[in-house]
């Protein structure tokens, strides 16, 4: 069984920074894209950052030059640093990733249960 385990939100003022991991465990044999959604009260979930295995990134408008998101493959984790955080940052940030848990098996995408970021103005 693969689970994704998110660590690092919470509460922050305005300008600050907080920095997400979600490390991948149990039966993981390989793992593709990596990435982090936010979902802020009455919204849809909607793509923060994302990082192939390849090192590629790509990110939402509204973060570029704030966040930066990186993979440490070696143990199985993606990170999320947030710098200069805004009160619109504040919402529940799940991790995201494909993840294959034997070679006989295709990936298939994984989610995280959430942790909750809040930035205080």
């Amino acid at each position: 069984q693969v689970q994704l385990v998110e660590s690092g939100g919470g509460l922050v003022q305005a300008g600050g920074s907080l920095r997400l991991s979600c490390a991948a465990s149990g039966r993981v044999f390989s793992i593709g894209a990596m990435g982090w959604y936010c979902q802020a009260p009455g919204k849809q979930r909607e793509l923060v950052a994302r990082i192939t295995s390849g090192g590629t990134t790509n990110y939402a408008d509204s973060v570029k030059a704030r966040f930066t998101i990186s993979r440490d493959n070696a143990k199985n984790t993606v990170y999320l640093q947030m710098n200069s955080m805004k009160p619109e940052d504040t919402a529940v940030y799940y991790c995201n990733a494909d993840i294959s848990p034997s070679s006989l098996t295709r990936q298939r995408n994984y989610w995280g249960q959430g942790t909750q970021v809040t930035v205080s103005s």
